[in-house]
């Protein structure tokens, strides 16, 4: 392979030298390559001859076929409409029959929850009347729920959101299942929160912040019956109202305190990232 090498170069070496040194070489050289492009441009013109005959060839083969077309369609256009009515029938008796609406989806025949749909739909709730206050300081709501007295019902103070959606929850229970509600407490205060979590287990775990009650977004609900609260979750009554209470709290988003180790009936709470440390 070097040999090869040293060879080939040895005569490119030469060759150059003869075309430099030489005036003859040079002459042969420039007539040699004048005679190759002079080749070249004849297969070249040959070459689109042939081109251009083989274009016009096709181009009178098209036009021949457009008008076989058109002479076969002038004598048969009867039967020529007859295949294309044909053709498009189905599809067309098919797009009739199917009846799309104009959204291109059909009517949804699912019932429509009208009280969820008007909530979504940004109806503003407005919160009951106040109830008197001697309905919180009867012997039975004090055994249940010490220091109502001095808890704050004031719709205002609770998140809007929250407050709406539990605004919701209370027309379902009226509308659908007959039961009256009650806001028992809602906001609560970092001093009532520490001052409920002092008297032990048994009224709260929680310390000040540590409820939701703080931010406006958890309240204490329970039900009315001839006038009265009915609290305690050992009146069957109540305690069927509570499981309602749940189910539909819980299908309005809000987390229901019935679910807890530490059962609290009717406690509701809205939980939101980033609002509790």
């Amino acid at each position: 392979m070097f040999l090869l090498v040293v060879t080939l170069y040895f005569v490119l070496a030469c060759f150059i030298s003869w075309m430099v040194l030489f005036p003859s070489g040079r002459e042969f050289v420039v007539s040699a390559l004048a005679g190759a492009n002079a080749r070249l441009q004849q297969k070249l013109g040959r070459l689109a001859d042939r081109r251009r005959a083989e274009l016009g060839a096709l181009g009178r083969t098209g036009k021949a076929s457009v008008g076989g077309l058109r002479d076969f369609f002038a004598e048969h256009y009867l039967l020529c409409l007859g295949g294309l009515a044909l053709l498009t029938m189905p599809p067309l008796l098919a797009l009739l029959l199917a009846r799309p609406s104009l959204n291109g989806f059909d009517s949804s025949t699912r019932e429509v929850n009208t009280q969820v749909a008007g909530l979504l739909a940004g109806e503003q709730l407005v919160p009951p009347p106040a109830l008197p206050p001697l309905v919180f300081t009867t012997a039975e709501v004090q055994l249940e729920r010490p220091m109502l007295v001095s808890a704050s019902r004031d719709w205002a103070l609770l998140d809007s959101v929250y407050a709406q959606r539990l605004l919701m929850v209370f027309r379902i229970m009226k509308e659908k299942y007959g039961y009256d509600m009650a806001l028992l407490e809602g906001y609560r205060s970092p001093e009532r929160q520490n001052t409920l979590a002092a008297m032990g287990s048994s009224v709260t775990n929680a310390a000040a912040f540590q409820s939701w009650h703080q931010y406006g977004l958890a309240a204490d609900c329970a039900f009315l019956r001839d006038g009265k609260l009915v609290i305690s979750e050992r009146d069957p009554w109540a305690m069927r109202g509570y499981q309602l209470y749940g189910e539909v709290a819980e299908s309005m988003g809000l987390t229901w305190g019935g679910r807890w180790k530490m059962m609290d009936f009717g406690h509701t709470e809205l939980r939101r990232t980033g609002v509790m440390k």
